[in-house]
C-alpha cells in the first residue's frame, strides 16, 4: 500500500495468483476473492455469465450489486458492458467504506480500470456514493443491506437484468443468505433476470430454489471445459450458482446441477438460515438454523459426506 493509504486494522491487502489486488478480512477470516484471482474472479463469476451480448445496443441494464467491497465486480461488468453500446442503472450495497478506500490507494489496483470506465465508476462511488457518465448512473447505499434492500425494491422490484451476490460466506455472514433476503433479491428480478453468486452451498440454493428459481452451477473454466475431470459421473463441484425464473440447462458458462449437488440440497445442510424481522444476530441466526436441523426428518449431511466420500466441512 502506498504511503497515506487509509488504515484499517480488520483489513490486510492481497494479490492473487492473476496479479490482481485483492483484501483479507481479519473479522470475517476470509479473503475477498480467490486465490486465482480477484479480477478472473468478477469476470467468470459475474461479468460473463452475465452473457451482456444477449441485449441490444442502447440497452439501459438495471443491475444491484450487493456488497460492493471493493468494486471490483461492478467495475469489470461495466467495461464488458460499455463497448456493447449498453448503459447500466446501477445500485450498490455497502456497510464498509474502508475496502474500497483501501483499494483505490493501491497503485496496481487503479491501473487495473480503464480511467473512463472502470476507474471512473470506483472514484465517483467513493467520493460522492453516486455515479454518472455517458455509460450509465447509479447509487451506493450504504448501511446493513437489510435495511438498505427496502429503497432497491421500492424502485427496481421486477426490473433487474442482474443481480450480484458477493457477501461473505453463509457460516460468517448468514444475515445475507437468509432465506428472507434472498427473497428479496429475487423479487428484484425481471423475467429474463439472473443472480450470480460465488456461493456453491445447499442452504442458499434450496432457499432460491423454493423463492421459484431454477438453478444451475457455474463451470469452473469456460466453454464446457469442465468442472473437475477426474470426478466420477455425478459429483462435479461447482464455483458458484446462477439462478433464474427461466434458465437455458446449459451454457459455456454453467451446467445443471449435478447429483452430488441435488443430493446436497436435500439434506441437512440445505436448512435455510432464517430471519424473519430482518435484524437477526449471526450467532442467533447460526443457532436457529443448527436448531432446526437437529429436528429435521432429512437426510444427515455426514451420511450425504460419507456416500460421495468428501471430507471436510459441509458447504
Amino acid at each position: 500500500m502506498k504511503p497515506g493509504a487509509p488504515a484499517a486494522a480488520h483489513l490486510s491487502p492481497r494479490f492473487t495468483d492473476d496479479g490482481s489486488f485483492s483484501l483479507h478480512s481479519t473479522e470475517f477470516a476470509e479473503g475477498f476473492h480467490c486465490r486465482s484471482g480477484a479480477l478472473l474472479e468478477a469476470r467468470r463469476t459475474y461479468a460473463y455469465p452475465a452473457q451482456l451480448e444477449r441485449f441490444s445496443a442502447g440497452t439501459e441494464l438495471w443491475v444491484l450489486d450487493v456488497c460492493v467491497g471493493m468494486g471490483t465486480n461492478s467495475a469489470a461488468l461495466l467495461e464488458l458492458a460499455a463497448p456493447l453500446g449498453l448503459r447500466l442503472r446501477w445500485f450498490g450495497l455497502e456497510i464498509d467504506p474502508a475496502p474500497l478506500a483501501l483499494a483505490l490507494a493501491e497503485p496496481s489496483f487503479l491501473q487495473q480500470w480503464q480511467p473512463a470506465l472502470g476507474l471512473d465508476l470506483l472514484l465517483q462511488l467513493r467520493d460522492t456514493s453516486r455515479w454518472l457518465s455517458p455509460h450509465g448512473w447509479g447509487e451506493l447505499l450504504w448501511g446493513d443491506a437489510r435495511q438498505e434492500i427496502k429503497a432497491v425494491l421500492a424502485q427496481a422490484a421486477g426490473r433487474c437484468d442482474l443481480v450480484m451476490l458477493d457477501a461473505f460466506s453463509p457460516r460468517h455472514c448468514p444475515q445475507l443468505w437468509s432465506q428472507e433476503f434472498l427473497a428479496a433479491l429475487v423479487a428484484l428480478l425481471a423475467p429474463h433476470g439472473r443472480l450470480l453468486t460465488y456461493c456453491s452451498a445447499a442452504a442458499p440454493r434450496r432457499s432460491l430454489a423454493t423463492a421459484g428459481l431454477q438453478l444451475a452451477a457455474l463451470r469452473s473454466e469456460a466453454a464446457g471445459a469442465g468442472d473437475s475431470a477426474d470426478s466420477p459421473p455425478g459429483q462435479a463441484w461447482s464455483h458458484g450458482t446462477v439462478a433464474a425464473p427461466a434458465l437455458e440447462v446449459s451454457s459455456p458458462w454453467w451446467r445443471p446441477l449435478s447429483l452430488m449437488e441435488r443430493e446436497h440440497l436435500a439434506s441437512r445442510a440445505g436448512e435455510p438460515y432464517r430471519d424473519p424481522g430482518g435484524s437477526a444476530e449471526a450467532a442467533e441466526i447460526l443457532a436457529d438454523r443448527q436448531r432446526a436441523q437437529t429436528f429435521s426428518r432429512a437426510e444427515p449431511a455426514s451420511a450425504w459426506r460419507r456416500r460421495w466420500g468428501l471430507h471436510g466441512q459441509d458447504r
